[in-house]
């Protein structure tokens, strides 16, 4: 228990992974669009990662959908 009541949340190692893609895909296009804003060249690397980490976290949000809707009928 933290200060002020607050439980500790436990992450599997899933769960961390996708909160550092997550994390890591949110910098990755801030810093890309920031890079478009200031007129600088951009690597065209960069918007490949943003699209492969958003595609993995997309994956990740439907697969736990079908979990959901598939535990809840069978």
């Amino acid at each position: 228990m933290l200060s002020g009541g607050v439980r500790a949340v436990k992450l599997s190692m899933l769960d961390q992974m996708r909160v550092w893609a997550a994390s890591t895909g949110v910098l990755l296009a801030l810093w890309y669009f920031a890079a478009l804003y200031f007129a600088m060249e951009v690597s065209p690397v960069l918007p490949m990662l943003v699209t492969a980490i958003g595609g993995f976290e997309l994956f990740l949000f439907a697969q736990d959908l079908w979990l959901k809707r598939r535990g809840e009928n069978g």
